[in-house]
């Protein structure tokens, strides 16, 4: 092991616990016990998960027992571009470039200068491509292979992500108006209401730290952090902002909780992605009370366990 590493995971023992768990060493704990010595480890206590008061407790609740099999589908980050053509049109979906099943199968001479790369199955593992020219194509490959060979469920034990195919999806290389990243626009929504979003920016920067800034659906900014610190930055209400809120409220209908992800790009909205479990509910709000005050926005739908 890298010294670097050893020390960030000393330095944060749910980090190790994580990878272990992504790389399949915990598949003999039941879920439920899985879940809680996560939250043990990551959030400093254990979670009530027969009364569950929080978000972050009541997404734990989501992953244990609501199981409905469209979760997989939604989840599927090719599989889903055919419920958003249908319920918001073909207009949001940002350009498909190829799909294959291995890393090796990519054919990094058909796909243009700029390009995304990504899996379908799991989280964090998008290969960003600005300039072809510049890209290690094998590390790319390796690091896609990596990601292919591994069950994101074991790691989270979502149940949306336990049985998406897994496969590497190639988008258009997406900017802003400033040329450089996307803003990310993530929208919680509860029973098809989006109630707050935060704004990811800076993911792009090699210097400086991702920042997320909440906001309500006022737009005003919410006095709180989570996995990551705020901007400092005064953020301009997008033009799209109500545009955008409808569209999460049309992705989000039906569903107890989704954070639906949008993109504007010079007035045009793309659609990222749905996510069932942000973050896998386990990261710290600072300061906590807001853990309860979305935890009171989500009401749990009656169980929903399939056979085994």
């Amino acid at each position: 092991m890298q010294p670097r590493k050893f020390i960030k995971y000393v330095q944060n023992p749910f980090l190790l616990f994580w990878r272990l768990g992504l790389d399949g060493h915990f598949q003999f704990i039941p879920d439920r016990l899985y879940l809680q010595l996560c939250f043990r480890i990551r959030m400093g206590h254990w979670p009530n998960l027969d009364s569950p008061r929080t978000f972050s407790e009541k997404l734990q609740w989501l992953k244990l027992y609501d199981r409905r099999p469209d979760y997989t589908r939604l989840a599927d980050k090719l599989a889903v571009r055919d419920h958003v053509e249908k319920t918001i049109g073909a207009q949001h979906l940002i350009p498909l470039l190829g799909v294959w099943d291995t890393a090796e199968e990519i054919d990094f001479d058909a796909l243009p200068d700029r390009f995304v790369l990504k899996c379908t199955h799991d989280s964090d593992s998008a290969v960003l491509c600005p300039d072809k020219a510049q890209l290690d194509v094998e590390k790319a490959r390796a690091s896609l292979a990596r990601h292919l060979a591994k069950n994101y469920y074991w790691a989270s034990r979502e149940w949306s992500y336990r049985d998406i195919p897994p496969r590497v999806i190639a988008e258009q290389f997406m900017v802003d108006e400033s040329g450089r990243e996307l803003k990310d626009y993530k929208f919680f929504c509860f029973d098809g209401e989006p109630r707050a979003l935060f704004i990811a920016s800076d993911r792009a920067s090699k210097t400086e730290e991702t920042k997320f800034d909440f906001f309500d659906m006022d737009f005003r900014l919410l006095p709180f952090t989570n996995g990551h610190p705020n901007s400092g930055r005064p953020i301009p209400r997008p033009k799209t902002f109500e545009e955008m809120k409808a569209l999460a409220r049309t992705l989000s209908r039906g569903w107890p909780h989704v954070r639906v992800d949008l993109y504007d790009v010079n007035g045009q909205i793309y659609f990222g992605e749905l996510t069932f479990a942000h973050w896998g509910g386990l990261t710290p709000f600072v300061p906590e009370e807001w853990d309860a005050h979305f935890g009171r926005w989500l009401r749990l739908p009656p169980p929903y366990v399939p056979a085994p």
